[in-house]
């Protein structure tokens, strides 16, 4: 499945932003950057002084991780050129590494490796369409039985779901108030926010994701207006997907009872909850792992670049099994859902629905 996102490609800010360097001086040996004259600033670095776990809390990735970023953007980021002022690539993966995962200001992250504002500005949004350029290859639904299969024994393991290949749903990315149809992305608390659709797996990887909407749009709308609802209503995938009672009850995707009536159906919503957490888990991960993501002080077309960056990257982490500090992460809040437009359910829905409860959890 293709992933849906909006993506910039204009690196001519690059010519414009390395103009502005030429006082610095750059030990590519070390991979350590100064200022001209004798005080040296933090070293961008990773080598022997700096173990996995430091690099983890800075970058989110250790040495070997950092390594296969920088090898996988190298076609992406090298540039032509001899000047001895141009930024490696491996300085440039690491300087929007550091962004990401700190969320700070592009002035405090300047000061503190010894680089311009701009410089830094311009580093983070041309990673962030480099990464963004590779969803399709680090976002995508199993590619094979033996895969898919795997995957849904682990959905099953957690709380009896049959059959069942992801979870649904959508998730606010706070942004800076925007200079045009700033009103478009106002969401119901208020706050101005990318409202980005999100279906993730047992694994808590992202299996596909739709970057594009302002925050005033309603979950059913992005998932009616998706690739993937056009792709699975034509074609009916191997499994299921679940969600809450803000979607439609369709054969492929399946919502909790709005009322229950027995015990058989009590024990479906209870699965189905159970199981609805683990995209909750992967929400606060996300936002846990890059915390920019918490608020993206850039105009909305960037932020969206920057949020697919942070997914790859985020799927990229997971299948490395890049170590996390659990007691750090948030844990999902109740799934206590807000008032939901009416939806109309599907009846072939409602005939898999009935059956799967009938079958097990009966």
């Amino acid at each position: 499945m293709l992933p849906e996102c909006v993506l910039i490609y204009d690196l001519s800010q690059w010519s414009r932003c390395l103009e502005q360097e030429r006082k610095l001086i750059l030990n590519t040996d070390s991979w350590e950057v100064k200022r001209q004259g004798d005080n040296p600033q933090k070293p961008l670095a990773y080598d022997a002084e700096y173990s996995d776990e430091e690099l983890n809390s800075i970058y989110r990735f250790g040495t070997q991780g950092i390594i296969y970023l920088c090898d996988v953007l190298r076609p992406h980021l090298q540039r032509p050129t001899v000047r001895s002022h141009a930024l490696t690539v491996e300085e440039q993966v690491l300087i929007a590494l550091r962004f990401f995962a700190s969320g700070s200001f592009f002035e405090v992250i300047a000061d503190s490796i010894g680089v311009t504002k701009s410089t830094v500005g311009c580093v983070v949004h041309s990673v962030a369409r480099a990464l963004s350029s590779l969803l399709n290859e680090y976002v995508k639904f199993p590619e094979n039985e033996e895969e898919n299969l795997q995957n849904k024994k682990q959905v099953f393991s957690i709380a009896g779901m049959p059959n069942t290949i992801g979870v649904i749903d959508c998730t606010h990315f706070h942004i800076q108030d925007p200079r045009e149809r700033e009103w478009e992305f106002v969401n119901r608390k208020g706050r101005h926010s990318i409202n980005v659709q999100l279906i993730g797996n047992a694994d808590l990887r992202i299996i596909n994701c739709v970057v594009r909407w302002p925050g005033s749009v309603h979950d059913s709308q992005i998932l009616r207006e998706s690739h993937i609802y056009h792709r699975f209503q034509q074609n009916t995938p191997d499994g299921i997907i679940l969600g809450d009672s803000g979607y439609p009850l369709l054969r492929w995707l399946m919502t909790p009872f709005a009322t229950v009536t027995s015990n058989s159906q009590q024990n479906f919503n209870y699965a189905h909850t159970s199981i609805r957490g683990t995209i909750e888990r992967i929400n606060g991960i996300l936002k846990w792992r890059f915390a920019c993501l918490n608020y993206i002080r850039v105009e909305p077309k960037e932020a969206c670049n920057i949020i697919c960056a942070c997914i790859v990257l985020h799927n990229i982490a997971q299948k490395r099994r890049v170590p996390m500090d659990e007691d750090d992460i948030p844990l999902p809040e109740g799934l206590i859902e807000a008032p939901q437009p009416h939806q109309t359910d599907e009846p072939a829905g409602r005939a898999v629905k009935r059956a799967m409860v009938n079958l097990y959890f009966s």
